[in-house]
Order: structure tokens, then C-alpha cells, then sequence
């Protein structure tokens, strides 16, 4: 099955460019068209300008129009993914846009604002020991990025299990939590074909990102130790190819997640090796695995740092000390 056999079948990708770099690259939104003449959209790109004139471009170019939209499936909670959802829900009077339950409150108006976020991430930061400037720099990186989406008035949920139908194509709904709580893919079993958005990319490591509880709380999410549960789902399916939320599609899902699995493996030794000296923070080992790294990327470098040190306090090779201010971490 290729690219071009699923054209025909009534699946295209159309590339939008995004600003962030560390995402590997144009975010994908899939175009599906369904047996009633209209489309469903696998995401939607961002909110800009930029992006929903590529997007519309995409859409002229197979004769479509975003009045024809019925549907839209939004893969996970990340501005890339859903920020243009509200726009063309609207140009195409109201189709529905729908998330996993766990990531609908990223999607929704209804959920809480990067402002009302903000004190919640600060106090974490401080207590994985990140400097106050710098925590002010990754948030002021934060409340820029948001400013390229809307959030959708009335998502709805969607679950595992349900189906989106195409007029020749029929995928099934997977939740492979991880890089978020409700990220979804699709899977078309009979075609083999899997929509992983960025749970499976083939040339970079999906940044499982910190998620905090409702009120600001850790410990809510484990974000690498649950992507690491959902990849070993993933290798067991069979497929014969993958059309990824960034970069063209691939072959050879098992080689990738093998790549994966090795990297992980690597970072893991290498933070053990720097905690065996003693007593550390989140923070130190973060720049001493990311010495190079602005303040900007602090959330995304962080995010990478504590998802490693979770896994390794879940196999029992790293303690975590939580009885103070700042939290401390050693090898066992």
C-alpha cells in the first residue's frame, strides 16, 4: 500500500507548516472522503493565517472545499494538531470537532487558559529545581505559541473502538496514550495502514511532554513510562505503512520503535551514570544532558528529563526524594 493507492482510495495528506522546529518538520492534517460526498479531517493544523491559506490551498488542489467538512478528528491536545479546528469548523457550519476525553479540555474553550495554567507549571518548576528566570523565559515561550489557536466551542468526546468511515476506507479509533493523556491514531487493519499523528514519527523521538493535574498537581500523568506501554501495543500490530503527524510516510514501524526503545534505553543509562554521584535535581541533570539548550526549550528539554527519570524510579534504579522544597534525585 502506498501514498498514492491511498489517494485513490479517498485518503490525502496535505502538509501545513508550523513554527516549531523541535516537532520534525510540517504538521499533516488527512483529508478522508466519506461515502456521503462529504470530508473528514484527521486534524487540522494550526490557527494562523499562514497555515489555514496552505490548508485551504491543500483543499482547492483536490477540488474540495471546507464546506464539505463533516467531521473533524483531532488526534491530541497540541496547538499543531487542533488550532485551525474552530475556523473550519465554522466555514463548514458547525461540523463537529471531536478528542479523546483526556485531551478535551486542551481543545475545549471550556478549559483552562495558559494563564490559569501558569502558576501551576511555575510551582513545579520550582520544584525540579529550574532557576526563576529561566521558568519565566519557557513560560513567556509558552504564552507566545498559544497565540496561533483558537480553542473549539463544544468538542465532543471520541473514544477507542469507534470507527471513521470513509467511502473506501474504514479505520478503527486506537488510544495510545503517551506524548499526551488522549492522544488518538487510526488503523485500518485490512489496508494495514496506521494515522499514528505524533505517537510514532520516523526520524525523532516523540517529546512525551509534563502534564500536571487539574489543579496544578504532579504525579498526575507519567508520560514516558505510559508512551513506553503504547509502543510495545503499537509494534505488536501489523502494518505495511505508516502515515505519521509530521513527515512523509514510512515502512518498517517495528525498526523505528526498535530505534526508539534503543534511544530511551541510552538516555536512561546516561542519567543513572549522572546520578550516581549523589543527590541531584531534575533541573541539573536536564542541562547536563542538554548543556547546549535555550531557556525557550526548557519545557520540552525537562519534559524529556523527568519522563526518563520516571521510568527509572518505576524499575527501581533511580529514588526520588519528595520530602523537600526541591526535589532530589540518586541512583540506587
Amino acid at each position: 500500500m502506498t501514498e498514492a493507492e491511498l489517494a485513490a482510495l479517498g485518503l490525502h495528506r496535505i502538509a501545513v507548516p508550523i513554527p516549531f522546529l523541535a516537532a520534525g518538520g510540517p504538521v499533516n492534517v488527512y483529508l478522508l472522503e466519506r461515502a456521503d460526498g462529504g470530508l473528514t479531517l484527521f486534524d487540522a493544523g494550526l490557527g494562523t493565517e499562514a497555515a489555514h491559506g496552505v490548508l485551504l490551498a491543500g483543499l482547492a488542489r483536490l477540488g474540495r472545499r471546507p464546506e464539505e467538512i463533516r467531521r473533524i478528528v483531532v488526534s491530541h491536545g497540541h496547538l499543531d494538531h487542533f488550532g485551525g479546528a474552530a475556523l473550519l469548523s465554522e466555514r463548514a457550519g458547525g461540523a463537529p470537532v471531536q478528542v479523546h476525553p483526556a485531551d478535551l479540555m486542551k481543545v475545549d474553550e471550556r478549559g483552562p487558559s495558559w494563564a490559569a495554567r501558569r502558576p501551576g507549571v511555575r510551582a513545579h518548576f520550582a520544584r525540579l529545581g529550574v532557576p526563576s528566570e529561566v521558568s519565566l523565559a519557557s513560560e513567556q515561550a509558552g504564552e507566545r505559541s498559544y497565540g496561533s489557536a483558537r480553542r473549539v466551542v463544544g468538542a465532543q468526546p471520541i473514544g477507542p473502538g469507534e470507527i471513521v468511515e470513509g467511502r473506501a476506507l474504514r479505520f478503527e479509533v486506537l488510544h495510545l496514550p503517551g506524548h499526551t493523556p488522549g492522544l488518538l491514531a487510526l488503523h485500518e487493519p485490512r489496508r494495514k495502514v496506521l494515522l499514528p499523528s505524533d505517537h510514532l514519527l520516523e526520524r525523532i523521538s516523540p517529546n512525551p511532554l509534563l502534564e500536571l493535574g487539574p489543579d496544578g498537581e504532579p504525579g498526575f500523568f507519567r508520560p514516558l513510562v505510559t508512551y513506553l506501554d503504547s509502543l510495545v501495543r503499537t509494534r505488536a500490530l501489523d502494518l505495511d505503512l505508516v502515515l505519521p503527524g509530521h513527515g512523509p510516510p514510512f515502512q518498517g514501524h517495528q525498526a523505528v520503535i526498535d530505534g526508539l526503545l534503543g534511544f530511551y534505553a541510552r538516555r536512561q543509562a546516561r542519567l543513572v551514570e549522572l546520578a550516581a554521584g549523589g543527590t541531584d535535581t531534575a533541573w541539573s541533570l536536564c542541562r547536563a544532558l542538554f548543556p547546549a539548550a535555550r531557556p525557550a526549550d526548557t519545557y520540552l528539554t525537562l519534559s524529556e528529563t523527568v519522563g526518563n527519570l520516571e521510568v527509572l524510579e518505576a524499575r527501581g534504579e533511580i529514588a526520588c526524594d519528595r520530602g523537600g522544597p526541591v526535589w532530589r534525585y540518586a541512583a540506587q
